[in-house]
């Protein structure tokens, strides 16, 4: 029994534009009976938004069916049991996340330092976020990013992604935060963990050399790159040599993985 841990934008979707293909290999998937996760290490969303914008661009999901770094990160701290007070430098899916693990999210008001300081993509970032996450860093609090991302592809084009933010808070408070998502292998461990399968059975599926599969193979798993993303066929080998990571296969689009992985 195959499994798939699947990354999302750059593999399945652009933004708010489907990729070829990726609608059919979701389909090929469940008439298979091969179990998957959507993991991704976009921390803005909850998984019923995650699942609502999959659906959008023609492609079946469930929110049982979603990893988000934001849930990760609410799982490793809940794992920490330190205390339950929690900064958040984020947007609506962290705050849910932290919120549905039971943790209190403390405002820009509260002057006590809290347990944790748990940042994501925050669109409306701010200096005063910026020295209040310092503060509470250097006073204690254990910094937690959800992902390292510097940029993030949106309909064709990058955008500064929560590892921009997360830089200036590591290098204002001089402390490195605690990574969750991909490459980390926390929430590899999790979604490993959800599937339930073992590590030569899993397939994690991406677009991005650095996240997707240096995350697959650090944790044992198998490994397929597809170039729908932030590597193309153009791109591929002078990509493979500056990072040094080598995908176990390398497919133009899903359907095209699908037929690999059907051949006897």
């Amino acid at each position: 029994m195959l499994g798939f841990l699947l990354d999302l934008d750059g593999t399945l979707y652009h933004g708010d534009k489907p990729i070829p293909y990726a609608a059919e290999f979701i389909g090929w998937l469940r008439e298979q009976g091969y179990p998957y996760l959507y993991v991704t290490n976009n921390s803005s969303r909850t998984p019923e938004q995650v699942t609502e914008h999959l659906r959008k661009v023609g492609i079946e999901a469930e929110p049982s069916e979603v990893l988000t770094s934001s849930q990760a990160a609410a799982l490793y701290i809940q794992e920490g049991q330190t205390g339950k007070r929690v900064y958040a430098v984020g947007e609506n899916g962290l705050r849910q996340a932290l919120h549905d693990a039971g943790f209190t999210v403390i405002s820009d008001e509260d002057l006590e330092t809290p347990d944790y300081v748990v940042q994501g993509i925050d669109r409306d970032f701010s200096y005063t976020k910026l020295a209040t996450a310092v503060r509470h860093i250097r006073n204690g609090a254990l910094s937690v990013l959800t992902n390292p991302d510097h940029l993030l592809p949106w309909n064709n084009e990058l955008q500064p992604g929560a590892g921009s933010i997360g830089a200036a808070i590591e290098r204002s408070s001089q402390t490195k935060p605690v990574v969750i998502g991909k490459p980390s292998p926390i929430i590899m461990k999790y979604a490993i963990a959800k599937l339930g399968l073992p590590l030569e059975q899993i397939w994690v599926v991406g677009d991005n050399l650095l996240t997707d599969i240096q995350g697959g193979l650090a944790a044992g798993c198998r490994t397929a790159l597809v170039l729908s993303g932030l590597v193309s066929r153009d791109t591929l080998q002078e990509q493979q040599q500056l990072t040094g990571v080598r995908p176990e296969l390398v497919c133009g689009q899903l359907m095209e993985l699908a037929g690999m992985l059907s051949k006897p």
